[in-house]
């Protein structure tokens, strides 16, 4: 009776450990899954971010343009593709993008003023208006002084009428380098230039200051050099 009664107490103490060794299994098993499961997941960009691309291939008026990224003035047309219009700047004389924009506090304002170093460029679709060109040879002469004068070597200035449209501005002209502008007179703010040509669907609209008029013919290669900077060699 002895022998019978001792083996079910022996059974008894061991029937536990062989629930708990399933579940131990088990656990490690559910953990191992939920660790694959985080690796494969887990986000692998930095904190940092990515960086934006150096330049982007941008089309305007269906004509297409190579941007320096950090030329671009509006966050907003910081991308490739398809655009209506695009605003950039860039240094003067090396034509190089600008940094980031320095931070700017009420004690620091007046320092800040500095003068002009950049040319300011919007390129747009033209949806068939009028060329710059055209402009020039066919509407200016309507409001323009017939008197003009030599502003410098090469570089003819022409004084719009007071009456039209135009009564602010001088007209300047040079044949070679080729170069036209449409400038504002100095006043309580200095006076701005605007030179205007067309490439293909699109419209390029120089701005910079009138000064600048001292060295024109610098002005001009610098226009042109930017604007095949801007098509590419297989623009």
């Amino acid at each position: 009776m002895t022998m019978f009664s001792a083996a079910p107490l022996r059974s008894s103490r061991t029937h536990p450990r062989a629930h708990v060794v399933p579940i131990v299994l088990g656990g490690i098993a559910a953990l191992g899954a939920v660790a694959l499961v985080a690796y494969l997941l887990w986000p692998t960009w930095g904190s940092g971010g990515a960086n934006a691309p150096d330049r982007l291939p941008v089309s305007v008026g269906g004509t297409l343009f190579n941007v320096p990224t950090t030329a671009i003035r509006m966050k907003i047309q910081r991308h490739s593709g398809p655009q209506e219009r695009i605003d950039l700047d860039f240094l003067y004389p090396s034509l190089e993008p600008p940094g980031a924009p320095k931070h700017v506090t009420a004690d620091t304002v007046e320092e800040a003023m500095q003068p002009i170093d950049r040319v300011f460029l919007s390129i747009s679709a033209h949806h068939d208006a009028l060329a710059p060109e055209q402009r020039t040879a066919t509407i200016y002469p309507r409001y323009l002084d017939q008197a003009a004068t030599s502003a410098a070597d090469g570089l003819t200035m022409r004084m719009f009428r007071a009456d039209t449209p135009y009564g602010s501005e001088d007209f300047y002209s040079a044949a070679s380098p080729a170069l036209t502008a449409r400038c504002t007179r100095d006043a309580a703010t200095p006076g701005m230039c605007l030179s205007e040509r067309r490439v293909d669907g699109a419209d390029l609209t120089f701005r910079f200051p009138r000064s600048w008029l001292s060295q024109w013919r610098d002005v001009a290669e610098a226009l042109d050099r930017l604007s095949a900077q801007l098509r590419g060699p297989k623009g």
